[in-house]
């Protein structure tokens, strides 16, 4: 029997550095930075990061998991291209995600949480006016996240949160459309009404369409021009 007592046992509180590779490329990529296709030079970005190749790869096959890397065998790792149909198909499990998500959170968010959601609709409305995409976007997927949680469904909430990768960049990808920022923040404001007025049925409908307008801003960005 071990006689170490729970006091002598050091505990990590700082991320790792393969936490801290997994959160920079996932930004990168996120932001277009790394564009769909990018090879991954391994030298190169260790010494940009500042880490071995350890952590790296294994922030890399943390966004190969998630879907934003691929990491074919006996070849270097490139960021995913972006597919049109895998898009497609993407956004219609979000929609049903998300709608499913309002509908349980208008009967089981508490008052303070619609508070919370109410402050960061508001801060959200100043990042439109002031035109700060990366903060904008940063705060748009806290609101979702918040959402998802309030349906306090851990299965919901898991499902949803291995798809964020995917999404993440796609739902960046559709700010390219300036007039997008507008009707997203409009359709914020009906959905946060619809959920303090604790009606599921219209929360639901409301964010299924917010997530398929966003869905066909990604498509118009990516169809081919004539």
């Amino acid at each position: 029997m071990s006689t170490d007592s729970p006091a002598s046992v050091a505990r990590i509180t700082a991320p790792t550095l393969a936490e801290e590779a997994y959160q920079a490329l996932h930004r990168l990529i996120v932001r277009g930075q790394l564009p769909p296709g990018e090879l991954l030079q391994e030298p190169t970005l260790c010494a940009q990061l500042g880490i071995s190749r350890t952590p790296l790869r294994e922030a890399l096959k943390r966004l190969s998991s998630e879907g934003l890397v691929v990491m074919p065998r006996n070849r270097r790792a490139r960021v995913a291209p972006i597919d049109a149909q895998e898009l497609e198909h993407l956004f219609e499990v979000e929609a049903g995600l998300e709608s499913l998500a309002a509908g349980l959170a208008a009967s089981r968010m508490t008052n303070t949480e619609f508070k919370r959601l109410e402050t960061l609709q508001e801060r959200l409305e100043r990042l439109l006016a002031k035109g700060d995409r990366n903060a904008y976007f940063e705060l748009n997927q806290r609101i979702h996240g918040l959402i998802v949680a309030g349906a306090k469904n851990p299965v919901l909430e898991e499902t949803h949160r291995s798809l964020l990768g995917r999404l993440e960049r796609a739902r960046y990808l559709a700010l390219d459309r300036l007039g997008r920022w507008q009707e997203s923040t409009s359709e914020h404001r009906e959905i946060l009404d619809a959920l303090k007025a604790r009606d599921s049925d219209r929360a639901q409908r409301l964010l299924a369409d917010h997530v398929r307008h966003t869905g066909d801003a990604i498509a118009a960005i990516n169809r081919p021009h004539p």
